[in-house]
Protein backbone atom coordinates (compact mmCIF):
# COMPACT_ATOMS: atom_id res chain seq x y z
CA UNK A 1 0.00 0.00 0.00
CA UNK A 2 1.52 3.25 -0.76
CA UNK A 3 0.48 6.18 1.48
CA UNK A 4 -0.14 9.43 -0.76
CA UNK A 5 -0.05 9.78 -4.52
CA UNK A 6 2.19 7.74 -6.78
CA UNK A 7 5.51 9.21 -7.45
CA UNK A 8 4.86 8.23 -11.15
CA UNK A 9 1.11 9.67 -11.50
CA UNK A 10 0.03 6.11 -13.36
CA UNK A 11 -3.74 5.15 -12.24
CA UNK A 12 -4.94 2.96 -15.22
CA UNK A 13 -7.81 3.45 -16.91
CA UNK A 14 -9.77 1.33 -14.46
CA UNK A 15 -9.78 3.21 -10.53
CA UNK A 16 -11.84 2.14 -8.17
CA UNK A 17 -12.21 5.00 -5.14
CA UNK A 18 -13.61 4.08 -1.63
CA UNK A 19 -13.69 5.31 2.06
CA UNK A 20 -16.35 6.43 4.69
CA UNK A 21 -19.31 8.34 3.86
CA UNK A 22 -18.57 11.64 3.41
CA UNK A 23 -14.73 11.15 2.97
CA UNK A 24 -15.34 12.60 -0.86
CA UNK A 25 -15.43 9.51 -2.50
CA UNK A 26 -18.10 11.16 -5.63
CA UNK A 27 -15.97 13.93 -5.70
CA UNK A 28 -12.91 13.04 -6.39
CA UNK A 29 -14.23 10.16 -8.61
CA UNK A 30 -15.90 12.59 -10.58
CA UNK A 31 -12.61 14.71 -11.06
CA UNK A 32 -10.27 11.86 -12.02
CA UNK A 33 -12.81 10.85 -14.44
CA UNK A 34 -12.79 14.28 -16.25
CA UNK A 35 -9.16 14.93 -16.02
CA UNK A 36 -8.42 11.25 -17.29
CA UNK A 37 -11.23 11.47 -20.29
CA UNK A 38 -12.93 8.61 -18.11
CA UNK A 39 -16.49 7.92 -17.32
CA UNK A 40 -17.93 8.28 -13.64
CA UNK A 41 -20.04 5.47 -11.78
CA UNK A 42 -21.42 6.29 -8.73
CA UNK A 43 -22.88 3.19 -7.04
CA UNK A 44 -25.10 5.03 -4.90
CA UNK A 45 -26.98 5.91 -8.38
CA UNK A 46 -27.28 2.25 -8.84
CA UNK A 47 -28.42 1.04 -5.29
CA UNK A 48 -30.95 3.22 -4.39
CA UNK A 49 -34.30 3.21 -5.84
CA UNK A 50 -37.20 6.05 -4.67
CA UNK A 51 -37.76 6.61 -1.16
CA UNK A 52 -34.23 4.91 -0.09
CA UNK A 53 -35.90 1.86 -1.62
CA UNK A 54 -32.29 -0.68 -2.04
CA UNK A 55 -31.83 -2.60 -5.32
CA UNK A 56 -32.26 -6.19 -4.51
CA UNK A 57 -28.35 -8.41 -4.42
CA UNK A 58 -28.51 -9.82 -7.81
CA UNK A 59 -29.68 -7.03 -9.72
CA UNK A 60 -27.17 -4.73 -8.19
CA UNK A 61 -24.46 -7.34 -9.13
CA UNK A 62 -25.95 -6.96 -12.77
CA UNK A 63 -26.11 -3.25 -12.76
CA UNK A 64 -22.68 -3.65 -11.51
CA UNK A 65 -21.29 -5.79 -14.15
CA UNK A 66 -22.95 -3.62 -16.54
CA UNK A 67 -21.47 -0.20 -15.71
CA UNK A 68 -18.09 -1.59 -15.30
CA UNK A 69 -17.89 -3.34 -18.31
CA UNK A 70 -16.22 -1.36 -20.37
CA UNK A 71 -12.23 -0.58 -20.68
CA UNK A 72 -11.94 2.47 -18.85
CA UNK A 73 -14.02 3.73 -15.86
CA UNK A 74 -13.50 5.30 -12.12
CA UNK A 75 -15.96 4.53 -9.46
CA UNK A 76 -16.91 5.56 -6.38
CA UNK A 77 -18.45 3.34 -3.84
CA UNK A 78 -18.21 0.85 -1.41
CA UNK A 79 -20.64 -1.61 -0.95
CA UNK A 80 -17.92 -3.36 -0.45
CA UNK A 81 -20.27 -6.99 -0.17
CA UNK A 82 -20.53 -6.75 -4.04
CA UNK A 83 -17.99 -4.94 -5.79
CA UNK A 84 -14.94 -7.06 -3.42
CA UNK A 85 -15.44 -9.94 -6.38
CA UNK A 86 -17.40 -7.63 -8.84
CA UNK A 87 -15.13 -4.16 -9.24
CA UNK A 88 -12.06 -4.68 -7.52
CA UNK A 89 -10.31 -7.75 -9.43
CA UNK A 90 -11.07 -5.43 -12.61
CA UNK A 91 -9.18 -2.56 -11.01
CA UNK A 92 -6.38 -1.10 -11.95
CA UNK A 93 -5.67 1.32 -8.71
CA UNK A 94 -7.85 1.09 -5.67
CA UNK A 95 -7.73 4.70 -3.95
CA UNK A 96 -8.76 4.55 -0.13
CA UNK A 97 -9.89 7.95 1.61
CA UNK A 98 -8.66 7.62 4.86
CA UNK A 99 -10.64 10.18 6.31
CA UNK A 100 -11.11 10.53 10.70
CA UNK A 101 -14.37 10.49 12.08
CA UNK A 102 -14.39 14.35 13.02
CA UNK A 103 -14.43 15.53 9.53
CA UNK A 104 -16.92 13.11 8.04
CA UNK A 105 -19.45 13.81 10.96
CA UNK A 106 -19.15 16.76 9.93
CA UNK A 107 -19.44 16.54 6.88
CA UNK A 108 -22.23 14.58 6.81
CA UNK A 109 -24.27 17.13 8.98
CA UNK A 110 -23.40 19.72 6.77
CA UNK A 111 -24.06 17.94 3.36
CA UNK A 112 -27.35 16.43 4.59
CA UNK A 113 -28.82 20.29 6.05
CA UNK A 114 -28.26 21.54 2.89
CA UNK A 115 -29.55 19.01 0.45
CA UNK A 116 -32.48 18.57 3.01
CA UNK A 117 -32.87 22.64 2.99
CA UNK A 118 -32.91 22.58 -0.69
CA UNK A 119 -34.64 19.62 -1.66
CA UNK A 120 -32.23 18.58 -3.37
CA UNK A 121 -33.33 15.03 -5.69
CA UNK A 122 -30.88 12.31 -5.48
CA UNK A 123 -29.69 10.16 -8.41
CA UNK A 124 -33.50 11.60 -9.42
CA UNK A 125 -35.52 9.48 -6.73
CA UNK A 126 -34.38 10.44 -3.32
CA UNK A 127 -34.47 13.34 -1.05
CA UNK A 128 -32.46 13.75 2.31
CA UNK A 129 -34.24 13.89 5.52
CA UNK A 130 -31.39 15.78 7.66
CA UNK A 131 -33.18 14.63 11.28
CA UNK A 132 -32.45 10.91 10.64
CA UNK A 133 -28.35 12.22 10.98
CA UNK A 134 -28.89 12.79 14.52
CA UNK A 135 -29.89 9.00 15.33
CA UNK A 136 -26.83 8.26 16.32
CA UNK A 137 -28.35 5.25 18.14
CA UNK A 138 -29.19 3.51 15.05
CA UNK A 139 -26.82 3.15 11.69
CA UNK A 140 -29.37 2.31 9.70
CA UNK A 141 -30.32 6.16 10.20
CA UNK A 142 -27.12 8.33 10.79
CA UNK A 143 -24.69 7.95 8.32
CA UNK A 144 -22.49 9.29 11.51
CA UNK A 145 -23.00 6.33 13.31
CA UNK A 146 -23.08 4.19 10.51
CA UNK A 147 -19.66 5.33 10.04
CA UNK A 148 -18.47 4.85 13.79
CA UNK A 149 -19.79 1.25 13.33
CA UNK A 150 -17.82 0.32 10.46
CA UNK A 151 -14.58 2.17 10.92
CA UNK A 152 -12.91 -0.76 12.63
CA UNK A 153 -14.27 -3.55 10.33
CA UNK A 154 -13.17 -1.69 7.10
CA UNK A 155 -10.17 -0.16 8.26
CA UNK A 156 -8.72 -4.13 8.47
CA UNK A 157 -10.63 -5.21 4.86
CA UNK A 158 -9.39 -2.37 3.07
CA UNK A 159 -5.81 -3.44 4.38
CA UNK A 160 -5.93 -6.71 4.19
CA UNK A 161 -7.38 -5.79 0.64
CA UNK A 162 -4.24 -3.74 -0.42
CA UNK A 163 -2.42 -6.61 0.75
CA UNK A 164 -3.96 -8.83 -2.26
CA UNK A 165 -4.27 -5.73 -4.29
CA UNK A 166 -0.25 -5.87 -4.43
CA UNK A 167 0.45 -9.23 -4.41
CA UNK A 168 -2.25 -9.22 -8.00
CA UNK A 169 -0.17 -6.57 -8.99
CA UNK A 170 -2.48 -3.62 -8.93
CA UNK A 171 -1.85 -0.26 -7.17
CA UNK A 172 -3.39 0.70 -3.67
CA UNK A 173 -2.99 4.34 -2.63
CA UNK A 174 -4.31 5.44 1.01
CA UNK A 175 -4.68 9.11 1.02
CA UNK A 176 -5.16 10.80 4.57
CA UNK A 177 -5.51 14.80 3.90
CA UNK A 178 -6.63 17.41 1.51
CA UNK A 179 -2.74 17.54 0.56
CA UNK A 180 -2.37 14.58 -0.94
CA UNK A 181 -5.59 14.40 -3.03
CA UNK A 182 -4.37 17.77 -4.54
CA UNK A 183 -1.25 16.17 -5.30
CA UNK A 184 -2.89 13.34 -6.77
CA UNK A 185 -5.04 15.72 -8.76
CA UNK A 186 -1.98 17.58 -9.99
CA UNK A 187 -0.36 14.68 -11.30
CA UNK A 188 -3.56 13.80 -13.72
CA UNK A 189 -3.35 16.95 -15.54
CA UNK A 190 -5.11 20.28 -13.99
CA UNK A 191 -4.15 22.34 -10.64
CA UNK A 192 -5.17 19.91 -8.75
CA UNK A 193 -5.46 21.80 -5.01
CA UNK A 194 -8.31 24.38 -6.19
CA UNK A 195 -10.65 21.45 -7.22
CA UNK A 196 -9.54 19.09 -4.33
CA UNK A 197 -12.32 17.97 -1.90
CA UNK A 198 -11.61 19.52 1.54
CA UNK A 199 -10.25 17.06 4.22
CA UNK A 200 -7.90 17.21 7.28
Amino acid sequence: MTDGPPADGWLGSRIVVVGPSCSGKSTLGALLADRLGLPFIELDALFWRENWTRTAGEEFCALLRGAHSGDGWVSAGNYLRQTGHITWPLADTIIWLDVGLATTSWRVLRRSWRRWRSGELLWGVCRENFWRQLALWDPNQSLIRYNISRRARNRELFERAAREAEAAGKRFLRLRSRDEIARLLASVGGQGRADAPTGP
